[in-house]
């Protein structure tokens, strides 16, 4: 055996065991193991602070069962007749609302109202204004504190809400309509301010300069970038336009409300997680809405199933109203006007033309 052959075998003779080669194998998947485990323990705690965060802001929501609020005394739904939401603006001046500037009148009232129309196909949309002013037959409704508060007549609609809250001024408007809201969305001051300052600001363009003392509002004739302060002022200007009514400053809100829905539908949301997230606890913490959407997968369903409408081709309509009689400084529902374009929506048709004007303008030109 020559030497070189002795140094092999010697090479060759000091292969470890077999009991000792599996070592570093088990090294191997206990190495694995550990990876695995903790990978495990990531997904867990992504899972558990993804639950916590969903719990978080589904937990924001309130609802209210309007079935149970209102009772039988409903309209009909048709089987043709689309999705109706009513969307309240309450202006609430207590908690965070305090200090935004908004006076200091107790109570709150919807201070804005929009019954929203979605045909079916749900392609397009129309909004109708009620006017705050409006004087309606309020119905008998049961109290927050669960009194009963029984019928008037010749009431504020913004009233109804105080008096009685959102399930009452839902029977209102199906009551004086005819026409059965399936959802309803009330938002207030603050989180308005929030939503709008957390997508970043909405544009918007004026034709003429606005300068009201009472809102707030400083504006010159052309385009700005309104802030959650700035846009709060632009829904709620009244005197700087027009005759100083609640009418004037319903074109406003109808612009703002396109400008707005048209910057939220093109936000990169699932490109930016973060803003996501402070989108929806911003709109979450202020939300109240009937309990078919009190929760952020019905909500988040009930969005997508509005992707396809463009907020552009939004139709903007005021409840057809004229100056009362009694007092001019409130108005009533105009007729047959008001009662055409309630029966459009009653059956998802047109509406035509002759429904949509209205012989109180506010000044303005619309």
């Amino acid at each position: 055996m020559t030497h070189a052959q002795t140094e092999t075998g010697a090479r060759g003779s000091r292969r470890a065991p077999a009991s000792r080669r599996a070592k570093p194998p088990r090294r191997r998947r206990r190495v694995g193991r550990w990876i695995a485990l903790s990978l495990v323990l990531l997904v867990l705690a992504a899972g558990g602070a993804g639950y916590w965060l969903y719990s978080d802001l589904n937990g924001n929501i309130k609802g209210v069962d309007l079935d149970r609020a209102i009772g039988d005394d409903r309209p009909e739904k048709l089987p043709t007749s689309g999705q109706n939401l009513l969307v309240l603006g309450s202006d609430s001046r207590s908690g965070a609302n305090a200090s935004l500037g908004t006076g200091n009148v107790s109570g709150a009232r919807s201070d804005t109202a929009l019954v929203i129309h979605i045909p079916e196909g749900r392609s397009k949309a129309v909004a109708v204004s009620i006017p705050r002013d409006t004087l309606v037959t309020r119905p008998e409704c049961t109290t927050k504190d669960g009194s009963a508060l029984p019928s008037a007549k010749r009431v504020m609609f913004n009233s109804v809400y105080s008096l009685a809250g959102p399930a009452c001024v839902v029977k209102t408007v199906e009551q004086m309509s005819g026409v059965r809201m399936d959802h309803f969305l009330e938002i207030d001051f603050a989180g308005f301010k929030g939503l709008v300052d957390a997508i970043g600001g909405v544009t918007v363009t004026v034709d003429q300069d606005i300068h009201d003392r009472s809102s707030g509002l400083d504006l010159t004739a052309g385009t700005h970038e309104l802030d959650g302060t700035q846009a709060l002022q632009f829904v709620r200007t009244r005197h700087g336009i027009g005759d100083g009514s609640d009418l004037g400053r319903i074109g406003l809100q109808q612009q703002f409300l396109i400008a707005l829905l048209s910057e939220i539908k093109k936000q990169d949301l699932l490109g930016s997680p973060t803003k996501a997230y402070r989108i929806a606890d911003k709109l979450t913490a202020s939300l109240t809405t009937d309990s078919g959407l009190a929760s952020l997968t019905r909500l988040a369903d009930f969005g997508r199933s509005l992707n396809g409408i463009d907020p552009s081709t939004m139709e903007t309509i005021m409840l057809p109203v004229r100056y009362d009689t009694q007092d001019p400084n409130r108005v009533v529902a105009a007729q047959p006007q008001a009662g055409r374009l309630w029966q459009a929506l009653r059956k998802d048709q047109r509406i035509p033309a002759s429904a949509k004007k209205s012989p109180a303008t506010g000044g303005s030109a619309s």
